[in-house]
């Protein structure tokens, strides 16, 4: 199966779980900071139809600093309540623009990863289907905006759960799904892993 294919369902997946969110929940927090519900799903369609004039524009207003260039996505549609993010999710399943780079690995690492930040603090767990978990582990080590390369660079990640491991050095050993979410920076996840390496990644995370 295709990448973009598998970005897809990540984004139907994560679209079928919104449907049932009180609307309470749409204003919880999330696993990024400061953001809500509402906003992680903005800002996860904020790229999408912008062309490249239109996001260099946006990264010239936001100093090139790239939170400060997903916040202004985010602030943009901040107001849209959930009924219209979520439609506007579902028009857009399929990646195009930036989301599209690299086949779609782009639009399915940072589908994965926020179909975490809101399902963990929701209490919410899943078992992400191995073939998402897998190419999204081994794109989470280069792609800059995750900065993971800095994080375990000197360290071995071994997935317990599936057959994927990387580097080499201390090992840190987990499920693939917390490797990930600790690999992105995400606090607290480290806690679920094990290994010699363990205590250098939460370090890194801070």
């Amino acid at each position: 199966m295709s990448c973009m294919q598998l970005a897809r369902d990540e984004r139907a997946d994560l679209a079928t779980l919104l449907a049932e969110l009180t609307p309470q929940q749409w204003d919880a927090p999330t696993l990024c900071a400061q953001w809500r519900v509402r906003d992680v799903v903005t800002h996860m369609i904020s790229y999408e139809k912008l062309r490249r004039r239109d996001v260099a524009r946006r990264a010239l207003r936001a100093g090139f600093r790239p939170s400060r260039l997903n916040t202004l996505g985010v602030l943009e549609r901040r107001d849209e309540d959930p009924a219209e993010l979520l439609a506007r999710l579902r028009e857009h399943l399929e990646p195009m623009g930036l989301t599209a780079g690299f086949g779609g690995l782009v639009a399915l690492l940072d589908g994965l990863i926020h179909h975490q930040d809101i399902r963990r603090p929701l209490g919410l767990p899943r078992t992400i289907p191995a073939e998402r978990l897998r190419p999204a582990l081994d794109f989470a080590r280069f792609a800059p905006p995750i900065r993971a390369f800095w994080r375990i660079r000197g360290l071995r990640p071994v997935a317990t759960d599936l057959d994927w491991a990387s580097g080499r050095g201390p090992e840190v050993r987990g499920p693939g799904e917390a490797l990930l979410m600790a690999m992105a920076g995400r606090r607290g996840v480290v806690d679920e892993l094990t290994g010699p390496g363990r205590d250098t990644l939460a370090a890194r995370i801070g």
